[in-house]
C-alpha cells in the first residue's frame, strides 16, 4: 500500500507522520528551533523527512502558520521563525528527495484532512475552523479546498467585529485578555458548576454564534466543522450559540446547518497527509 508523509510545521515544533491508508503508523516531533530559522529550521524538517521516508512513499504534505504559493510551493513571512520571509519550500524539498511536496497553510489543511479523514467526508460543502490562539478556516466546496488568489479565503478570525477583529472574541484571547484566564481552566470550573464560568462560557457562545452568522452569510455551507483545542468544549458552549442565533434573518439556513466537534487524532499530520490527495 502507498504511503505518505504529512508534516505539521508549527511555530514551536514540528510534527511528522507516516500515514498508510487511513492509519499513522510513525511519528517524529522535534524543536522548530524558530528563533534560528532559516536552514536551521530546513535541516530539522528534512531530518524527520529522513527518519519517515520508506521506499513506499508516494507524496509529501506539508501545513505551516503562513500564506502559501500553492502552485509553486513558495512559503511566505511564516509566523514565528526567523528568516522565513520566503521559502521556495517545494523546489527545496523535491530537489532533495524526488518525491512530489504539496504545501499549504494550517487553516486549509485542516479542512481537508476533515474532508479525507474525518466528518467531511459527508459534506460536499463545508468550512473547517480551528479554533485556538487564533481562528483559522478553511473553505470546501464541491470535495475540494476553495480555489482562490492568494490563499486567503476563510480566514473569517481576521474580520472586524466590536474593538478589534474575530480572532479576539473567538480565540483564547478572548478567555486571557478579559478573564486572565485559559479556556481549559474555564472549561474544568464549568465542570464544577462554577458560576462565573458559566457565565464566561455563555458569553464565549454568543461571540462564536457571529463567527457562524458571518461564515452562513459568506458561503452558506452544508456544515462547520470546529478544530483545534477550545472545539473540545463545544458542548459547554453550544447552547449559547444557537441562542444567538435565532435572529438570523434566514432561520433555514441555521435549521439546515450542521455544527460539529472534529473527532480526528493528530489533525495537523492528517491535514497535511490530505494534500496530496
Amino acid at each position: 500500500m502507498k504511503q505518505i508523509i504529512g508534516i505539521d510545521l508549527g511555530g514551536t515544533t514540528i510534527k511528522g507522520g507516516l500515514i498508510e491508508g487511513q492509519n499513522l503508523i510513525k511519528e517524529e516531533v522535534a524543536d522548530t528551533r524558530a528563533p534560528e530559522g532559516g536552514e536551521v529550521t530546513l535541516t530539522v524538517l528534512k531530518d524527520i523527512i529522513r527518519k519517515l521516508k520508506t521506499d513506499k512513499i508516494h507524496a509529501i504534505g506539508i501545513g505551516v502558520p503562513s500564506v502559501v504559493d500553492r502552485t509553486q510551493g513558495i512559503v511566505y513571512h511564516v509566523q514565528n521563525i526567523k528568516d522565513w520571509n520566503e521559502v521556495h519550500l517545494k523546489q527545496l524539498l523535491e530537489k532533495e528527495f524526488n518525491i512530489p511536496v504539496h504545501i499549504d497553510n494550517d487553516a486549509n489543511c485542516f479542512a481537508k484532512g476533515e474532508r479525507i479523514y474525518g466528518l467531511g467526508r459527508d459534506f460536499e460543502n463545508f468550512v473547517g475552523i480551528t479554533l485556538g490562539t487564533g481562528v483559522g478556516g478553511g473553505i470546501i466546496q464541491k470535495g475540494n479546498l476553495l480555489s482562490d488568489a492568494n490563499c486567503g479565503s476563510g480566514e473569517f478570525g481576521e474580520m472586524p467585529y466590536l474593538d478589534g477583529i474575530l480572532e479576539q472574541y473567538c480565540g483564547s484571547f478572548f478567555f486571557t485578555n478579559n478573564y486572565g484566564t485559559t479556556g481549559y481552566e474555564v472549561a474544568r470550573k464549568v465542570g464544577q458548576n462554577d458560576k462565573k464560568a458559566l457565565e464566561i462560557m455563555h458569553e464565549y457562545g454568543k461571540h462564536i454564534a457571529v463567527l457562524v452568522k458571518m461564515i452562513v452569510l459568506t458561503v452558506d455551507p452544508q456544515a462547520i466543522i470546529f478544530g483545534g483545542a477550545i472545539a473540545k468544549s463545544l458542548p459547554l458552549f453550544k447552547e449559547s450559540m444557537y441562542e444567538h442565533l435565532n435572529d438570523f434573518p434566514y432561520p433555514n439556513s441555521i435549521k439546515n446547518l450542521k455544527i460539529l466537534g472534529s473527532e480526528l487524532n493528530h489533525p495537523g499530520i492528517l491535514g497535511a497527509a490530505a494534500l496530496c490527495y
